[in-house]
């Protein structure tokens, strides 16, 4: 990449406009017109406490713990924390100032190399299928709420006969922990919680194998899913001026049963174990290429880097917002909120471990989904004092956690549509989303919807992110460069990068990326689920989605190569004529500023050999 650095400090030579003959393009290129100015927060808090509800959610109390227990818990967290201060919060920060800067959506902001605008797209089109996946889980949130509070007695607590067979014996939930109550089994049947049996028998009524098919959506579930795209829908009825407000609840309101949680599991026998299970490093575990894979997916998915949503909230930013301050604030909540909620699921695992009487925590309860809506309503039995209402409230605070996520989610995909078509009347483009959303989320709520959605996970979200954030750290620090971010940044906030922000941007991050990912492919393991191996026809299915969404780049960077009036690939990698901040007074401001240190670098960079120009390409 370092033969096109001239080509990317040049401003002026930028190509025209390169989007599909039928887009309507605004005046100067930008992401608004006179007619449909872009909306901004009302208050520069709405935005950080939108970031807080995007970022923690689902992710930090059921991915988050799920990773950690099947990435052998204490193992999993110290490549987490160093993913996290190598990988997630250099590209945080990184991605928080290019829509800061240039007001520009997850598509457009590629602006300044037209050649990976594909990338953007990728990104938006892994985002749609997350957000479908994360809406049925929310839907799993509500069944539980409405079988909290329409139950004289949780109806998890207790066994049902047909839960027994020949292989299985159900353990009541609700047993308490004395001596007296705790259940012996004599027998050579692995002894199950009534609380997961409920989960998989009588919410997901889940089929012993997916040979067996995925079956037909259940109409409960089915109404669940409707309902949460329903409020999703009308949260984003009025754009950020109608989500701002509603972020205020969403990112303060978990924290207070968090807290609730996490005493009453200190305070169940066998806790103590599940909490050193949790901390206490296992590092043989740190050369295992998986785990270092797992934490940079659980980065990428707790604070929802490389997806475009930060980037689209952040473009709603007034120019000269101060966001270094909400970087740190963010990661460090993000980071704590996980942390907090592994204490909280790892104690109930310990707990349940002592419960049935074995020593290995792991082997307790399944992964999935289904440790979020089995762990936590096993100890939600155990509540002496209105465990009704704690168990509303506990599923109550996940479906808010799932509406922070899914409304940051869908706004980017809505604000990648309405650049597309930006007479699109906002309301059609909302409720547009959410119907196709409700319809191919049917999938999720069927039998064997946990299977689809584990495997649209992997192929769907995780890998293309993974790729696809590997080239978009290559278009940024390299093609458009360092430096010249460096430069963007004192323009739009008077503030000089420091060392570490770019060491990671040139350096560290990405080729931390690149290792994690090719020890990755050559140590792939088949997918499962429940222990058991997809069908051929299921990997088939994977790839294809997979495909769809990495080969938006090679075929967005090929239109742009087309659009070339001089017919130069190199063309496709210089900023285009109107990159720079929306406001057209700030603009010609840029310019000019851009322009006087590209005149006093340009006959040095002539000069320079290849180890000078990489340090002037990152350190100047």
């Amino acid at each position: 990449m370092l033969s096109h650095t001239n080509c990317a400090l040049s401003l002026d030579e930028g190509s025209p406009e390169e989007s599909p003959p039928s887009q309507t393009i605004p005046p100067g290129g930008s992401d608004s017109t006179a007619q449909n100015p872009r909306d901004r927060w009302t208050r520069d808090i709405e935005f950080l406490f939108s970031c807080i509800a995007l970022s923690v959610g689902l992710g930090n109390v059921w991915r988050f713990p799920v990773t950690a227990l099947e990435n052998g818990g204490g193992a999993f967290v110290i490549p987490y924390l160093i993913v996290l201060m190598f990988v997630g919060r250099p590209v945080y920060y990184l991605e928080m100032l290019l829509g800061q800067f240039s007001s520009r959506g997850a598509v457009r902001v590629f602006d300044f190399a037209p050649f990976f605008r594909g990338v953007g797209y990728g990104q938006v089109l892994s985002t749609g299928f997350v957000t479908i996946y994360y809406a049925s889980v929310m839907g799993l949130t509500l069944r539980y709420f409405f079988a909290s509070i329409t139950t004289v007695e949780l109806p998890w607590n207790k066994c049902k006969s047909e839960w027994n067979d020949s292989f299985v014996i159900c353990v009541d939930s609700s047993l308490s922990n004395t001596s007296s109550d705790r259940l012996m089994i004599s027998d050579a049947r692995r002894p199950i919680t009534s609380a997961e049996l409920y989960f998989t028998k009588e919410i997901l009524k889940e089929k012993d194998s997916i040979d067996d098919g995925i079956g037909y959506p259940d109409a409960v579930l089915m109404g669940c899913l409707a309902l949460s795209w329903t409020v999703v829908c009308l949260t984003l009825i009025r754009g950020v001026k109608s989500s701002g407000k509603v972020s205020y609840f969403l990112a303060i309101f978990p924290y207070f049963v968090l807290g609730i949680l996490l005493i009453r599991a200190a305070t169940l026998p066998g806790a103590t174990d599940g909490f050193l299970f949790f901390i206490t490093p296992q590092w043989d575990q740190l050369l295992e290429p998986n785990v270092w894979y797992a934490a940079v997916t659980q980065v990428f998915f707790s604070l929802t880097i490389c997806f475009g949503n930060i980037i689209m909230y952040a473009s709603y930013n007034r120019f000269d917002q101060n966001i270094y301050r909400d970087v740190n604030i963010i990661t460090t909540i993000d980071t704590c909120t996980s942390m907090l909620a592994g204490l909280v699921i790892f104690g109930i695992l310990g707990n349940l471990a002592h419960e049935i009487g074995t020593t290995d925590i792991k082997s307790v309860v399944r992964g999935g989904a289904g440790l979020a809506f089995i762990s936590y309503p096993d100890a939600l039995s155990k509540f002496t004092f209105a465990p009704q209402f704690f168990s509303a409230l506990f599923f109550l605070m996940l479906f808010a956690l799932g509406i922070g996520s899914n409304v940051g989610m869908t706004s980017c995909v809505m604000t990648v549509l309405r650049d597309r078509f930006p007479n699109m009347p906002h309301w059609k483009a909302v409720f547009g989303i959410g119907i196709v959303g409700l319809l191919l989320g049917s999938i999720f709520v069927t039998p064997g919807g946990q299977y689809i959605l584990n495997l649209v996970d992997f192929f769907g979200a995780s890998f293309i992110a993974f790729f696809l954030a590997i080239a978009e750290l290559i278009a940024i620090s390299w093609v458009y460069g360092v430096k010249r971010l460096c430069k963007d940044v004192e323009f739009m906030l008077n503030v000089q990068i420091g060392l570490y922000w770019r060491i990671c941007w040139g350096f560290i991050t990405p080729i931390m990326m690149a290792i994690i990912l090719i020890y990755t492919l050559v140590k792939l393991e088949p997918l499962t689920y429940r222990d058991e191996e997809y069908p051929i026809s299921a990997y088939i299915a994977g790839w294809i989605l997979f495909s769809i969404g990495v080969l938006q780049f090679p075929l967005w960077a090929y239109y742009a190569i087309s659009q070339q009036s001089d017919g130069k690939i190199t063309s496709s990698f210089k900023p285009q004529i109107n990159w720079g901040p929306l406001d057209q007074h700030l603009l010609r401001e840029y310019k000019e500023f851009t322009q006087k240190y590209i005149k006093e670098s340009e006959p040095h960079w002539i000069q320079m050999n290849f180890f000078e120009k990489i340090r002037d390409r990152i350190f100047s």
